[in-house]
């Protein structure tokens, strides 16, 4: 039984971390968030909304300066403040925020804003776990290797995430008449945006996929939809 202790306490540190995450996400989200009113970006949400026959898509702006979209686990899409200047500077156009909304979409849809929120109270767990058994067996570097080997399996699933909900949103911008084009012109500013967050990292250690091999996926796409460009 105490053999198993380390692994029944990371299980409830999950089930607790869970619990708290989401409260703690939603509170936050409560206070510095807006519903996003904007004539041009509301006539694209429409199109959209039509496009997977809802009566509207609802839009916050999250009161923070980094450059973001976000999908909270109970289903709700934010636009980060930040992300909303770029737009009214005219360094991002409104097909283009479409699309940042359509990928948040696709993270609802497809169920990872919720499930990511699981995931990462796991992966905590797992880290603890790993940390305590390795710690043992391989004491200094033990946690080390822990925190390596979480690191990597969170990163790979955010990967393919990422490249889920790009293909959600391809799906959605094209049936809704937008097109691809936002989604790919977007992708080829980001680093710029962002300021290269994230530059010399290896790729298997970033949580998103680079946006080059984004942009060659959304293209495979169109090839094999059968999608020509005027």
């Amino acid at each position: 039984m105490l053999k198993l202790a380390p692994i029944l306490l990371a299980i409830l540190y999950a089930l607790v971390s869970y619990k708290f995450s989401a409260w703690k996400t939603a509170k936050t989200l409560d206070e510095q968030s807006t519903l996003l009113k904007d004539p041009e970006l509301d006539g694209l949400n429409h199109d959209m909304a039509s496009a997977l026959d809802l009566p509207k898509i609802k839009v916050h702006i999250f009161e923070i300066e980094p450059i973001n979209g976000l999908a909270a686990p109970d289903g709700r899409i934010f636009i980060t403040r930040g992300f909303f200047n770029k737009y009214k500077e005219g360094e991002v156009t409104a097909a283009e925020l479409a699309s940042v909304i359509a990928h948040e979409l696709g993270h609802v849809a497809l169920g990872h804003s919720r499930r990511r929120m699981i995931d990462f109270s796991g992966q905590n767990a797992i880290r603890v776990a790993l940390a305590t058994v390795l710690g043992r067996i391989i004491p200094g570097v033990g946690v080390w290797i822990a925190n390596m080997l979480t690191t990597m399996l969170a990163a790979r699933l955010s990967r393919s995430d990422e490249y889920e909900a790009d293909a959600y949103a391809s799906a959605l911008l094209t049936k809704a008449g937008i097109g691809t084009e936002p989604q790919k012109s977007l992708f080829k500013k980001l680093d710029t945006l962002t300021g290269s967050l994230g530059a010399g990292t290896p790729a298997w250690l970033l949580s998103h996929p680079k946006t080059t091999e984004r942009i060659e996926a959304i293209e495979a796409r169109e090839a094999k939809w059968g999608v020509t460009l005027d």
